[in-house]
């Protein structure tokens, strides 16, 4: 199967032609993007009323995670071909019988928790872990009651080591998009397993790295802007209906960026990767190359 050359541009269109899907079906991807907020809306909900069942639905949520994001990326695909997103694309994994192997994407999301997490508990010490931990609960307390946190507080930390820290969790992050950005598209569209739909992902990445270094430039761009945006809105939201109205907010806007880098995920798979035609649910899933 051909891995592609795209231009340094192309990061930018992958971006733009997922602003254009949203446009395309502002209904279909918005009652994805409401399913996907009620379910991280009860996730967060139970977690501060009954937290005995938090860690269960979490792993339940994180679990499903790689089953919603390919129905997204479906839909993405149904509107790209002139038709209308719908709920009944999350299933599409289930449907065309790909389910299962989705799941073993959660190998390599879990392996790079485990490797940061790891580096950050060998470097910097459980001791200064449990002073870190201490410290931002007291900047929490002190940002709530308009208090100020003595700066010596961080004279006790290891800066250097912590900084070293996010230096590697950065370079770890970067290799494992290298790895994983088209990997769930690939599974889903073509009969590709884990291993070998992540060495064509690293493989695409690297040979067309300008343009996913201009797709993370502009994405963060997006978001980070977008965040703004939203805060200002629910800030001002929050003044009017209390609380709630933030804790909405913030669930439809997560729905509503999942749709959005899922789009964005499809059109770099489909650029570099992908074919022009693929099966609908429940038929057999394959692209000719």
């Amino acid at each position: 199967m051909e891995i592609r050359k795209v231009p340094a541009a192309a990061g930018a269109e992958w971006l733009l032609d997922a602003f254009r899907l949203l446009k395309k079906s502002p209904i279909g991807f918005g009652l994805l993007a409401v399913i996907y907020a009620v379910l991280w809306l009860i996730v967060v909900l139970v977690s501060g009323t009954a937290p005995p069942m938090a860690k269960a639905l979490q792993l339940i949520f994180i679990v499903i995670g790689p089953l919603l994001m390919a129905g997204m990326i479906f839909a993405a695909h149904e509107v790209a071909e002139g038709r209308s997103a719908a709920p009944a694309h999350l299933l599409a994994s289930i449907r065309t019988g790909k389910a299962a192997r989705l799941l073993t994407t959660l190998i390599p999301q879990f392996a790079v928790l485990f490797l940061i997490f790891g580096l950050l508990f060998l470097m910097v010490g459980q001791e200064n872990l449990d002073k870190l931990s201490a410290l931002m609960l007291k900047i929490q307390t002190e940002a709530q009651n308009g208090g100020q946190v003595d700066p010596q507080l961080f004279l006790d930390l290891p800066a250097g080591r912590l900084f070293l820290w996010m230096v590697l969790a950065l370079g770890i992050g970067f290799l494992s998009l290298l790895l994983t950005l088209t990997v769930v598209p690939d599974m889903l569209f073509n009969d590709v397993r884990l291993v070998p739909a992540m060495k064509r992902s690293f493989t695409a990445c690297v040979r067309n790295l300008p343009a996913l270094i201009v797709f993370m430039v502009l994405a963060f761009v997006i978001l980070f802007a977008a965040g703004i945006g939203a805060g200002i809105v629910m800030g001002i939201a929050q003044l009017v209906f209390g609380q709630t109205a933030t804790l909405i907010g913030n669930a439809l806007m997560n729905g509503f960026f999942i749709c959005f880098i899922a789009g964005a995920m499809y059109f770099a798979w489909k650029q570099m990767l992908g074919a022009a035609d693929v099966a609908a649910p429940g038929e057999s899933p394959g692209v000719a190359m």
